[in-house]
């Protein structure tokens, strides 16, 4: 058996041990952990449906076919494959919408295409911006998110234009 199998049981081990040695009763605080956990799951719920909605909508509306097709000339003069439009779009939004996507590019190019190498490495090196502002900032009293978001987007964009630049070199 590898030994990445045995870290989780033996993380859960050495916490008990570490608890019992503190003296700290570990079910009780198991339970309070699991009390909070579904409070935050609760209180973060109302903006996971929007942000969920929202996505959906904008497929659904055909709203990302459209912004491919307007966006395709920057991302050509950015020398990021136009076929690539649509993912780029998404990924900011949704994490599942772009692997979707990004399964359809594997499908349809092959996964050893350089319109694949290329998507693969923007799905690694970025995130999707409005679900993490959504979900952690939800949770804080930070409200102002009008520098956060644009430098997020900016910075996933630098992502994308250098993983096009990288497999094409590569």
């Amino acid at each position: 058996m590898p030994l990445s199998a045995l870290i989780i049981p033996l993380l859960i081990v050495g916490l008990l041990v570490y608890g019992v040695a503190k003296r700290v009763n570990c079910y009780d605080c198991f339970v309070r952990g699991a009390k909070g956990s579904v409070e935050l799951i609760v209180s973060i719920f109302p903006y996971l449906v929007a942000i969920f909605v929202a996505v959906e909508l904008m497929k659904a509306s055909g709203l990302t076919a459209l912004l491919s097709i307007v966006m395709s000339p920057i991302f050509s003069l950015l020398q990021i494959p136009p076929e690539l439009s649509e993912l780029i779009l998404i990924r900011p939004f949704s994490g599942s919408g772009s692997l979707a996507i990004l399964e359809n590019i594997y499908n349809e190019y092959g996964a050893d295409s350089y319109i694949a190498r290329c998507a693969s490495t923007i799905i690694g090196c970025s995130d999707s911006v409005f679900y993490i502002a959504t979900i952690y900032l939800s949770q804080t009293k930070v409200k102002k998110l009008g520098v956060a978001i644009p430098i997020a987007l900016l910075a996933t964009l630098i992502g994308v234009i250098l993983s096009c630049l990288f497999c094409k070199l590569m």
